[in-house]
């Protein structure tokens, strides 16, 4: 009996009870809306280490330095002093008539608090984001006699002949300033206040 009156007793205590009476209890969230940085931004940075084809191989760590801060209306999206991690995606060594070629691939920024924000990019280049590859010196010259139709004279004129040397390696050096272009939209949900 006293477990039915206890039943009854709570279903009309719950019943009674009005929404509008209950505190509002709601915790401030902070606002994470984030911002798109769109593909195809150049984001200008500066290489930390030497980069080469000759000792690097494939899937080799690369790290960059942003130069300039990065604003997107007013709000400042990259900081200066953001890094940029990646690797070398792919290495073409040299062969004779060639240059060693390599591609890197950037993939996560890094801002100066340690928040991290996963990237999709490449260092860029005009020759679709390749470094080197562009052919080798020649390795014999050829004298061919050229006529000069005004003056009724021949010259010798020097020109490359078809025989290439051996390709020599590409090289990033230290220090150098190079771009990141973005190939896919970034959502950067982070930002830094000063």
């Amino acid at each position: 009996m006293k477990k039915i009156f206890l039943i009854l007793a709570f279903a009309i205590c719950t019943l009674g009870v009005n929404a509008e009476q209950l505190p509002n209890i709601q915790l401030d969230i902070r606002d994470y809306s984030s911002v798109e940085v769109p593909a195809g931004t150049f984001i200008p940075v500066i290489n930390l280490q030497e980069i080469s084809t000759e000792y690097c191989p494939e899937g080799y760590k690369v790290k960059f330095l942003s130069t300039n801060d990065l604003f997107l209306h007013e709000t400042n999206i990259i900081p200066r002093g953001t890094e940029f991690y990646g690797y070398i995606e792919k290495i073409n060594a040299p062969v004779i008539g060639t240059n060693a070629a390599m591609k890197i691939k950037i993939t996560k920024m890094i801002y100066t608090d340690g928040f991290e924000v996963p990237i999709k990019g490449y260092l860029y280049t005009s020759n679709n984001n390749v470094f080197g590859g562009g052919i080798s010196e020649p390795a014999k010259y050829v004298r061919i006699a050229q006529r000069q139709l005004k003056v009724k004279k021949t010259t010798l004129q020097i020109r490359p002949g078809n025989e290439r040397k051996m390709g020599t390696h590409t090289v990033i050096p230290t220090g150098s300033n190079e771009i990141i272009m973005l190939t896919a939209p970034a959502e950067i949900t982070h930002t830094l206040i000063n």
